[in-house]
This record gives C-alpha cells, sequence and structure tokens, in this order.
C-alpha cells in the first residue's frame, strides 16, 4: 500500500505515546478503570478492590463498597462524584453499586437471586441510561437497561434479542465489551461460542440485530474488546487469553456500523481492550494485553508496537488525549499520546 509522502511525513512527525508508571498501593489485579478529566480517574479490581485518584495518578485513595470480597472488574464513573461498579460471579456474586459522593457511601442497585446469571461489563449512554450484559442463560442473551440511573435495572425480553450460541457470553477481562455511540447506539462484543458476534441496538436496547465477525473463537477467544468513533467506524480486538504472546486473527474493523467486518493484522499479542484516542486530527487507537500494545495512527489499518509494560484495561479522559490503564498486582500506567 502507497501511502502519500505528506501522510507520511506527518506519521513520522507524531510523537510516540509514552507511559508514567504510577503506584496504587495495592496487589490486586485491576481489571476496570474509568477517567473523568485529567485529575480524576477511578479503578476496580479483585479483593473488593476500589480506587480513586484526585490528583492526576500522584496519588490513589482505596474505598470501601462493602465487607463482602467480591470481583469489581468494571467501574464506569459519571462525575467526580458518581460512579458504579459491576462485580463478577455466579448469581448474588454479581451486583452493581452506585456511589454518589465520591465513594463514601455505596448504595447495591442489583444483586442477581439467579445462580445461572454471570454479569460481564456495563457501560452509560448518559446520567440516567445504562446497558449490562452477562453470558446467556439457558440458551438466551441476557441484557438489562436502566433509565433511571440505576435503581432499577430491567432486563430485556428475550424474545426481542437473537437466539445465543451455545455457550456465548462476554470476557469480563477489561470492562469493555460494550460499546455507545450518541443517546441511542450500542454494540456488544460476543465470545465463548462458535463464533465472535456484535449485538447492536440503535435505539436503546429495544430491538437488536447480530453479525458475525471474523475473529477467531471459542470457548477462552472471540471479541474481548469493541469500540466505535461513530455510528459507522468501529474495532474489535481480542484472541485467546490463554495465548498471550499470539495475535490469529484478533482484530477486526467495520465501517457500515458493524453489518460487516473486515480482519486486519498487526497486533502483537492477545489484547483485551482496544481504545478511540480522541482529539485527534487523524483517527488513532490503542490496543493493550498482559504481554503489551500496540497504536494505530491511521484508523486501524497498521499497528506499531507500544513500548512498556502490559495491562488489562483502558480509560481515555473525554475529548484528551490521555487516560489511564490498569492491570495485574495493582498495576496502573497513564498514557500521554
Amino acid at each position: 500500500m502507497n501511502i502519500p509522502t505528506a501522510l507520511l511525513i506527518a506519521l513520522l512527525a507524531m510523537p510516540a505515546p509514552t507511559w508514567t508508571v504510577q503506584t496504587s498501593g495495592v496487589t490486586a489485579r485491576l481489571r476496570g478503570v474509568s477517567a473523568v478529566n485529567e485529575r480524576v480517574a477511578w479503578a476496580s479490581g479483585s479483593a473488593s478492590t476500589v480506587l480513586r485518584t484526585t490528583d492526576g495518578g500522584n496519588t490513589w485513595q482505596r474505598l470501601t463498597v462493602t465487607g463482602e470480597t467480591l470481583d469489581f472488574r468494571d467501574v464506569d464513573a459519571i462525575d467526580p462524584q458518581t460512579a458504579y461498579i459491576l462485580s463478577i460471579g455466579n448469581g448474588p456474586a454479581s451486583r452493581i453499586y452506585k456511589t454518589t459522593d465520591a465513594g463514601a457511601t455505596w448504595t447495591m442497585q442489583f444483586k442477581s437471586d439467579d445462580q445461572k446469571v454471570f454479569l460481564d461489563a456495563m457501560s452509560f449512554w448518559d446520567a440516567d441510561h445504562g446497558i449490562v450484559f452477562g453470558d446467556s442463560v439457558d440458551g438466551k442473551l441476557y441484557i438489562l437497561l436502566t433509565d433511571n440511573g440505576g435503581r432499577t435495572w430491567t432486563r430485556v425480553p428475550p424474545e426481542s434479542l437473537p437466539p445465543a450460541l451455545e455457550g456465548e457470553g462476554a470476557f469480563a477481562a477489561s470492562g469493555t465489551n460494550i460499546a455507545l455511540f450518541g443517546k441511542t447506539h450500542a454494540w456488544i462484543g460476543t465470545g465463548a461460542g462458535a463464533k465472535a458476534r456484535v449485538l447492536h441496538t440503535a435505539d436503546r436496547g429495544r430491538t437488536w440485530h447480530a453479525s458475525d465477525t471474523p475473529l477467531a473463537a471459542g470457548q477462552s477467544s472471540g471479541i474481548f474488546s469493541i469500540a466505535f468513533r461513530d455510528e459507522k467506524h468501529g474495532i474489535v480486538a481480542g484472541g485467546d487469553y490463554r495465548k498471550e504472546q499470539d495475535a490469529v486473527d484478533n482484530l477486526a474493523i467495520t465501517n457500515d456500523g458493524g453489518a460487516t467486518w473486515k480482519l486486519v493484522k498487526g497486533l502483537s499479542g492477545f489484547r483485551s481492550v482496544v481504545a478511540y484516542v480522541p482529539g485527534t486530527n487523524k483517527p488513532a487507537l490503542v490496543a493493550l494485553g498482559p504481554s503489551g500494545g500496540d497504536y494505530s495512527l491511521d484508523d486501524g489499518l497498521t499497528w506499531s508496537r507500544l513500548e512498556g509494560p502490559g495491562f488489562d484495561t483502558f480509560s481515555f479522559v473525554p475529548r484528551k488525549s490521555t487516560g489511564w490503564a490498569a492491570g495485574a498486582s495493582g498495576a496502573l500506567g497513564k498514557l500521554v499520546f
């Protein structure tokens, strides 16, 4: 592929993204992170761990949500004071908590009474409207919606959803299985089934359609992360979490809203999170996994190795090309793109 000279010069002139490793003060594996602004961010993980910084990550405060031991795989912050935490596990271990006072107190909004339920990830269009995805139950996809800030969570009727594939669900690895755009669009990346699929709604969860992707699929592989930069252009990433060094059929892009997907090569390993970089002239992306990271300056068509440590999850500050990553053994890093 021939790259125009002017574009090549511009790409070469852009500085490579750089990491600043931060100290979390914990040893838990952190799989949730949510950046509010350049000073405030939240992180979550195993052993009921929830962290919050108000000084750009120079220091992190550990918060107490509950006296029980839970695995908080996802955190979504609405603003510096308001955040949701999702825990995983069968039945009652799958929960949603919310704080409106910067983590001083928490309210449990959801606790499953069905032992077959296993929540995976959540996301929010705005302060009132949110969505949660879990593993399929009795052959039916499992999606929850709220339109009142989480005071109630209602399951999408199974008859409004495509039939689930056997074993289909999501990997609770980074809290980024759901991508949102605008006020009504949502895309969910699935895994652990015979095919890695994308579920799409354009009407905030009332109706859904499923599209196959070319990503490798199986019990330990599929889509681990999905991101969209507008209604048409999106990306899915993943692989086999048991083979962290492998990058076989683990990245695909779409330019038609997720109806069709095209495989792209260039990642250097299994990747559990992919994210578009806000505030850049050309669409840029970052993809991270436990073994390392990669970045793209041309909308995902080509990739370069991102020097530095590996992480499980990542969140950019809204409209800023800086953000936080989190991972094993309490790892935290701040990336400047």
